[in-house]
């Protein structure tokens, strides 16, 4: 692989990790702004915010994995597959940092659908 290819498939990763990561901060600091979520000092407990959380936590996913697919140089799925794989483990790391300012189903729901969700976007390019 050439050194361009390789430029280009870190910055698709990243860009994808980045997009993700913008998303999700950015929702939760409205939602935190706006009342809707109490400060992340107090943490969440509530399930429907929890779920609420996860359902566009999950969607982002989708958008950083469809992100990531659609920058790509070449072999899309397994730099979806690469930033998936480094999604769950820093869920997981989050998890064990954060585990007493939240109930215990969400980490791990989140830590589940991290995966699935950033490949199902990277497929929903490659599909398109």
């Amino acid at each position: 692989m050439d050194m361009v290819k390789v430029f280009k498939s870190i910055g698709a990763c990243l860009a994808g990790i980045i997009v993700g990561i913008i998303l999700s901060v950015g929702t939760d600091k409205i939602l935190e702004s706006t009342g809707v979520f109490p400060s992340p000092e107090l943490g969440l407990f509530i399930w429907w915010m929890l779920l609420l959380a996860l359902v566009y936590r999950g969607i982002y996913l989708v958008i950083a994995g469809y992100v990531t697919a659609r920058l790509a140089p070449g072999n899309s799925l397994v730099l979806v597959t690469i930033i998936g794989i480094l999604g769950v483990i820093v869920t997981i790391l989050g998890a064990i940092a954060n585990w007493d300012k939240t109930t215990a189903w969400y980490p791990i729901a989140l830590a589940v659908i991290t995966f699935p969700c950033t490949y199902l976007g990277g497929k929903l390019f490659v599909n398109r």
